[in-house]
């Protein structure tokens, strides 16, 4: 019975300890944890914060990173057919400065589309990167309305969609 007690621990211990590491390692340079509303930022995208935003995104490309709370912007390459398989989603394909691309992935079931988005135009983002061998997926890009993930949202032509 002892025995079995000491084990419990250890495990509680290992778990505990890895559950730590995790937190301890976000957020990094660039992201934030918890973060006003869009309409409640009043940045406007400095060149300084584009970039670390896409020093720390290149870097989450070649460390193979997920579940990454971001802010960026980049230029359409490329629009996508909406996903319409179970919740819907805007997809287009940004392309960062330093060449990177992203998939995003809009979830149109919980934020407006972006009507008339065409190749070249800007957008601003905040959400969830996903690494994947093209670039890496931004997603999350919409309010939560069970309030159990943070808000992530896009900017485009001035107008937000959250």
């Amino acid at each position: 019975m002892n025995k079995w007690i000491w084990i419990v621990i250890a495990a509680a211990a290992f778990f505990g300890y890895q559950k730590w590491q995790d937190t301890a390692q976000q957020p990094k340079q660039g992201q934030t944890q918890s973060r006003p509303s869009a309409q409640d930022q009043t940045r406007s995208g400095s060149a300084t914060g584009s970039t670390n935003a896409e020093a720390v995104l290149q870097s989450a490309f070649e460390q193979r990173r997920n579940n990454l709370q971001i802010e960026g912007e980049g230029v359409v390459k490329k629009t996508l057919p909406d996903d319409n398989k179970g919740s819907r989603h805007q997809r287009f394909i940004l392309k960062l400065s330093s060449g990177q691309t992203l998939l995003v992935a809009h979830n149109i079931d919980l934020a407006d589309k972006i009507k008339g988005l065409k190749k070249g135009d800007t957008v601003r983002f905040y959400g969830v990167y996903e690494w994947s061998e093209q670039g890496g997926v931004i997603h999350w890009t919409h309010h939560d309305p069970n309030g159990r993930h943070i808000d992530g949202w896009l900017k485009h032509n001035g107008k937000i969609y959250q």
